[in-house]
């Protein structure tokens, strides 16, 4: 494996079988068959990068430099330095109900980690959050450009029941956007019907401010349905693309990212019985 002339390595993926005269601990086998540090193979392993499969069944992350290793297992490390480079801001917990928590997730952090790490993850935030004394279990998701409010679970029966509310439309979310254009001039309340891959897609929307300064409209939103993408691309297709939105519109950049952020979940809570509405500002 070559070094990159800024001493930087490229994004790869290393995966062998231990043999019984390979180093029995994973940081001493991945230094041996890589060109890495001891002190950036343990960095990788704390931030997930690193997955061990036993002889029966599925791969999983470890995080101990010194987790023994035997013959058979297989061992896989995914580098990406820019990942395990990044230092997002973390997740804030608005309320632990217990069987459930609620969460801020700030824009730039991912929902749920990937091969190469989940330090840069809510999961992995309430997990430290916890202590590792809780599981969790991810109910829904948003965007990583987006911010807002996230519900986790954290046995599976909670899952299951908060998985339902959603499943049946029992949660009303809320959010809020700022969008380019005179969206207030167009229709003071409005409801966007237009069907996304191939499945109805309803959003429903009132207009709060415009500001002729910047030329956007500050708008609340309601989603009926729960397609990939549903504002952003609904907004771009009526003409007022959400601002700093990196996929969808023309002409709507923003230095200081997506303007879009879930604020408000209202819901009967499913263990308790009571209405429940939880919101940031």
């Amino acid at each position: 494996m070559s070094v990159s002339l800024n001493n930087q390595l490229p994004k790869f993926s290393l995966k062998k079988i231990v043999t019984l005269d390979d180093p029995k601990t994973a940081v001493e086998f991945l230094a041996r068959y890589s060109d890495i540090s001891k002190i950036k193979i343990k960095d990788a392993m704390n931030k997930g990068a690193v997955w061990l499969k036993k002889s029966k069944g599925k791969p999983y992350r470890i995080r101990r430099a010194t987790a023994t290793l035997k013959a058979g297992d297989s061992l896989c490390l995914y580098y990406d330095e820019n990942l395990l480079a990044l230092k997002p801001s973390p997740a804030k917990c608005i309320s632990d109900q217990k069987r459930y928590s609620v969460w801020f997730k700030p824009a730039g952090l991912v929902t749920q980690g990937t091969s190469y790490g989940d330090h840069c993850s809510l999961m992995r935030g309430v997990e430290l959050f916890f202590r590792n004394k809780r599981k969790v279990f991810l109910i829904h998701r948003l965007d990583r450009e987006a911010a807002g409010i996230l519900l986790v679970a954290h046995d599976k029966g909670a899952a299951g029941k908060l998985s339902r509310l959603f499943q049946d439309k029992s949660i009303v979310k809320h959010y809020r956007a700022q969008v380019l254009g005179n969206l207030a001039q167009k229709n003071p309340e409005d409801t966007i019907q237009i069907p996304l891959d191939d499945k109805p897609a309803t959003t429903v929307y009132q207009p709060l401010d415009y500001d002729p300064s910047s030329n956007t409209t500050t708008v609340d939103i309601i989603i009926r349905t729960g397609r990939k993408h549903q504002i952003r691309r609904h907004f771009e297709m009526i003409g007022f693309p959400v601002m700093g939105d990196p996929r969808y519109g023309e002409g709507n950049k923003n230095t200081e990212g997506m303007k879009l952020k879930a604020t408000r979940l209202d819901f009967k809570c499913p263990f308790s019985g009571n209405y429940r509405v939880f919101n940031i500002s």
